[in-house]
Protein backbone atom coordinates (compact mmCIF):
# COMPACT_ATOMS: atom_id res chain seq x y z
CA UNK A 1 0.00 0.00 0.00
CA UNK A 2 1.49 3.43 -0.78
CA UNK A 3 2.03 5.77 1.53
CA UNK A 4 -0.58 8.71 0.40
CA UNK A 5 -3.40 5.85 0.54
CA UNK A 6 -2.42 4.73 4.03
CA UNK A 7 -3.07 8.28 4.73
CA UNK A 8 -6.56 8.94 3.61
CA UNK A 9 -7.65 5.34 5.24
CA UNK A 10 -6.67 6.99 8.24
CA UNK A 11 -8.11 10.00 7.64
CA UNK A 12 -10.91 7.97 6.60
CA UNK A 13 -11.28 5.98 9.98
CA UNK A 14 -10.32 8.98 11.92
CA UNK A 15 -13.66 10.77 10.58
CA UNK A 16 -15.46 7.65 11.22
CA UNK A 17 -14.81 7.34 14.83
CA UNK A 18 -15.35 11.34 15.48
CA UNK A 19 -18.88 10.57 13.91
CA UNK A 20 -19.82 8.14 16.27
CA UNK A 21 -19.75 10.94 19.07
CA UNK A 22 -18.35 8.48 21.67
CA UNK A 23 -14.86 9.25 22.48
CA UNK A 24 -14.13 11.65 24.79
CA UNK A 25 -10.50 11.50 25.16
CA UNK A 26 -7.29 11.48 22.51
CA UNK A 27 -6.34 8.42 23.91
CA UNK A 28 -9.27 6.68 23.57
CA UNK A 29 -9.65 8.00 20.17
CA UNK A 30 -6.07 6.66 19.40
CA UNK A 31 -6.33 2.99 21.01
CA UNK A 32 -9.46 3.06 18.48
CA UNK A 33 -7.66 3.96 15.58
CA UNK A 34 -5.02 1.26 16.72
CA UNK A 35 -7.98 -1.47 17.14
CA UNK A 36 -8.39 -0.50 13.14
CA UNK A 37 -5.08 -0.56 12.07
CA UNK A 38 -3.28 2.35 12.70
CA UNK A 39 -1.22 2.87 15.11
CA UNK A 40 -0.73 6.46 16.13
CA UNK A 41 0.18 8.67 19.45
CA UNK A 42 -1.63 11.22 21.04
CA UNK A 43 -0.15 13.75 19.74
CA UNK A 44 -0.53 12.65 16.48
CA UNK A 45 -4.37 12.33 17.38
CA UNK A 46 -4.48 15.76 18.56
CA UNK A 47 -2.71 17.32 15.59
CA UNK A 48 -5.80 15.51 13.24
CA UNK A 49 -8.29 16.74 15.56
CA UNK A 50 -6.72 20.44 15.44
CA UNK A 51 -6.59 19.85 11.55
CA UNK A 52 -10.00 18.91 10.75
CA UNK A 53 -11.42 21.54 13.48
CA UNK A 54 -12.94 19.03 15.82
CA UNK A 55 -15.04 20.45 18.89
CA UNK A 56 -16.10 18.90 22.22
CA UNK A 57 -19.59 18.81 22.58
CA UNK A 58 -22.06 16.59 24.44
CA UNK A 59 -23.40 13.76 22.65
CA UNK A 60 -27.37 12.78 22.73
CA UNK A 61 -26.47 10.98 26.21
CA UNK A 62 -25.06 13.86 27.69
CA UNK A 63 -21.34 13.38 27.66
CA UNK A 64 -18.69 15.21 26.24
CA UNK A 65 -17.11 13.89 23.42
CA UNK A 66 -14.73 15.24 20.33
CA UNK A 67 -16.86 15.25 17.02
CA UNK A 68 -16.15 17.16 13.32
CA UNK A 69 -18.64 19.99 13.20
CA UNK A 70 -20.71 20.29 10.04
CA UNK A 71 -18.62 20.22 7.05
CA UNK A 72 -20.85 23.67 5.46
CA UNK A 73 -22.17 25.63 7.84
CA UNK A 74 -24.68 27.96 6.72
CA UNK A 75 -25.15 31.33 7.56
CA UNK A 76 -28.78 30.79 8.86
CA UNK A 77 -27.93 29.85 12.44
CA UNK A 78 -30.10 27.64 14.12
CA UNK A 79 -32.03 28.67 17.14
CA UNK A 80 -29.81 26.38 19.52
CA UNK A 81 -26.83 28.07 18.44
CA UNK A 82 -28.69 31.36 18.95
CA UNK A 83 -29.71 29.76 22.34
CA UNK A 84 -26.11 29.21 23.21
CA UNK A 85 -24.99 33.11 23.14
CA UNK A 86 -25.32 34.90 26.52
CA UNK A 87 -23.03 38.14 26.00
CA UNK A 88 -21.41 39.90 23.14
CA UNK A 89 -19.20 43.03 24.09
CA UNK A 90 -16.09 45.29 23.26
CA UNK A 91 -13.08 47.45 23.92
CA UNK A 92 -10.66 48.89 21.57
CA UNK A 93 -9.02 45.66 20.41
CA UNK A 94 -11.16 42.71 21.51
CA UNK A 95 -14.71 41.62 21.13
CA UNK A 96 -15.72 39.10 23.88
CA UNK A 97 -18.28 36.64 23.17
CA UNK A 98 -19.79 34.55 26.11
CA UNK A 99 -21.64 31.61 25.43
CA UNK A 100 -22.93 28.76 27.68
CA UNK A 101 -20.31 26.13 28.88
CA UNK A 102 -18.98 24.18 25.70
CA UNK A 103 -20.32 26.15 22.91
CA UNK A 104 -17.48 28.26 22.43
CA UNK A 105 -15.72 26.42 19.81
CA UNK A 106 -18.14 25.52 17.70
CA UNK A 107 -19.20 29.42 17.78
CA UNK A 108 -15.85 30.29 16.97
CA UNK A 109 -15.40 28.33 14.10
CA UNK A 110 -18.80 29.68 12.64
CA UNK A 111 -17.31 33.22 13.27
CA UNK A 112 -13.77 32.14 11.57
CA UNK A 113 -15.54 30.97 8.48
CA UNK A 114 -16.39 34.78 7.78
CA UNK A 115 -12.58 35.39 7.62
CA UNK A 116 -10.71 38.36 6.75
CA UNK A 117 -13.43 39.26 4.02
CA UNK A 118 -15.70 40.78 7.06
CA UNK A 119 -12.19 42.24 8.98
CA UNK A 120 -11.78 39.14 11.29
CA UNK A 121 -8.18 38.20 12.02
CA UNK A 122 -8.96 35.18 14.47
CA UNK A 123 -10.29 33.60 17.19
CA UNK A 124 -9.67 32.32 20.53
CA UNK A 125 -12.03 29.84 22.31
CA UNK A 126 -12.13 28.49 25.64
CA UNK A 127 -15.19 26.68 26.87
CA UNK A 128 -17.61 29.55 27.43
CA UNK A 129 -15.47 32.55 25.97
CA UNK A 130 -14.51 33.15 22.59
CA UNK A 131 -11.86 36.32 22.06
CA UNK A 132 -12.19 37.75 18.32
CA UNK A 133 -9.54 39.76 17.07
CA UNK A 134 -10.43 42.41 14.24
CA UNK A 135 -8.32 42.85 11.42
CA UNK A 136 -6.25 46.06 11.54
CA UNK A 137 -8.35 47.95 9.01
CA UNK A 138 -11.84 46.65 10.37
CA UNK A 139 -14.30 49.09 12.50
CA UNK A 140 -14.45 47.23 15.71
CA UNK A 141 -17.94 48.85 16.38
CA UNK A 142 -19.32 47.46 12.64
CA UNK A 143 -17.32 44.13 13.32
CA UNK A 144 -19.65 43.59 16.36
CA UNK A 145 -22.28 44.82 15.46
CA UNK A 146 -22.02 42.01 12.01
CA UNK A 147 -21.25 39.09 14.64
CA UNK A 148 -24.56 40.51 16.22
CA UNK A 149 -26.27 39.92 13.37
CA UNK A 150 -24.99 36.34 12.31
CA UNK A 151 -25.64 34.84 15.90
CA UNK A 152 -28.73 36.72 16.23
Amino acid sequence: MKLGEKQKDLVIAFREILREEKYSSQGEIADELERRGFPVNQSKVSRMLARFGAVRMRNQKNETVYCLPQEQLSPAITSQIKSCITDIDHNDYLIVIHTTPGAAQLIARIIDSLGNAEGILGTIAGDDTIFVTPSSDASIEDLTESIRELLS
